[in-house]
């Protein structure tokens, strides 16, 4: 295999690494503020 070859396949990989990392991410963080809403929601209904 070529350098170049070699230094380009290990780019990509970092790259699809990287934003596979930030999908997940993405994904856990809205799963989370969801949970937070619905928490706020359900003091709302017991405090009313």
């Amino acid at each position: 295999m070529k350098p170049t070859i070699a230094k380009r396949t290990i780019a990509l990989g970092i790259v699809m690494m990287v934003t596979l990392l930030l999908i997940s991410g993405c994904n856990t963080i809205r799963g989370a503020g969801e949970d937070l809403q619905q928490g706020g929601e359900a003091i709302q209904r017991a405090a009313s």
